[in-house]
């Protein structure tokens, strides 16, 4: 288990080396030029040489790569502007914003936790229903709870999540004003209290988590429908063991092993940034501060989320690997 759990921890180290190379080439080696974003309008080519010298654009982009890698990797951060301009970025350090100045790494570190709560709300609302609602539909294969359970995935799965927003928006603010309008004060747990902070999320988690809910309700179905028809299972119930130790303990704990590795990496994905349930909701999360970077072509605000959100998709899929390992002995030795 060590000797696999170290083989992946290095795989991921190089898989993040490759996505930030990869990523920092994109936005830096475009026909843009970087000074012309941030003097704005009224450049000349002396403020233009000017910024190029205090940001080090004239340097060739290998250098440049490995000036910004070592403000993500040095504890110490790196240091940013030209001679006696300089100030200190401290670790990690992604950069200023070309707007405002403003450390990106400040500026994401304020909006993760509204897209945390977000996050981690819907999945277990997704996660408890899809999996429920596929295990009674596997269960009463071709009954009516089944042709319900099948309907309802589907109608999740086709149905777009900026007018499911919409729609529960409207029903449940403006129509019967059973919660109060969207406000971002609220989206603090430890500050407003339980009841405000539900009160804020509680739509947000039931839009985001209808699609996934509908996937997981089909996959979870078919997983256990399959299980249940392994010869396992038949000797499990020759035996004499009762129903309910046969589906949970052994059908149940198998059909859910595939479910692990979509779950991890859909909750990393979604660390990254909920963009449409955010703007619906007016959250200010990392999907809201994402699209607001692209808006105002901000290139080191965007690479800074696309980096953040690459990382938590990696770790994210680590984490599955070494849970699935644990749950299934035989991929240790794959």
């Amino acid at each position: 288990m060590g000797r696999y759990v170290i083989r992946r921890l290095l795989q991921t180290v190089v898989i993040l080396i490759v996505i930030s190379a990869i990523t920092f080439f994109l936005f830096w080696a475009t026909p843009a030029n970087p000074a012309l974003l941030i003097c704005g309008k009224n450049c000349n080519s002396e403020t233009v040489a000017q910024v190029n010298a205090t940001y080090g654009f004239d340097d060739p982009l290998i250098v440049q790569y490995g000036t910004y890698m070592q403000g993500l990797v040095s504890p110490g951060g790196r240091t940013i502007g030209s001679e006696g301009s300089e100030r200190e970025c401290a670790w990690p350090c992604f950069g200023e914003s070309y707007q405002n100045g403003i450390p990106v790494w400040d500026s994401i570190s304020d909006a993760f936790p509204a897209t945390l709560w977000l996050a981690v709300g819907a999945a277990i609302l997704w996660l408890f229903f899809g999996v429920l609602l596929g295990l009674i539909a596997a269960l009463r294969k071709g009954k009516l709870v089944d042709k319900l359970s099948v309907g309802l995935a589907l109608f999740g799965v086709s149905f777009p999540t900026l007018v499911f927003g919409y729609l529960l928006l409207f029903l449940f603010i403006v129509k019967l004003q059973w919660l109060p309008f969207p406000d971002t004060a609220n989206a603090a747990l430890f500050t407003v209290g339980p009841v405000k902070w539900l009160q804020f999320y509680i739509l947000p988690w039931m839009t985001l988590a209808l699609v996934f809910a509908a996937l997981y309700t089909r996959l979870t179905r078919a997983n256990m429908i399959d299980t249940m028809n392994e010869d396992y299972i038949r000797t499990a119930r020759a035996k004499g063991l009762d129903e309910r130790t046969v589906v949970f303990k052994h059908g149940l704990r198998s059909a859910l092993t595939p479910i692990v590795t979509i779950f991890g990496l859909d909750l990393g994905g979604l660390l990254g940034g909920a963009v449409i349930t955010e703007q619906i909701f007016s959250i200010t999360g990392l999907g809201k501060f994402a699209i607001d970077s692209v808006l105002s072509n901000d290139l080191p605000a965007i690479m800074g989320v696309v980096l953040f959100a690459a990382i938590f998709i990696v770790v994210a899929n680590i984490v599955v690997d070494v849970l699935y390992a644990i749950i299934d002995p035989r991929v240790r030795l794959s």
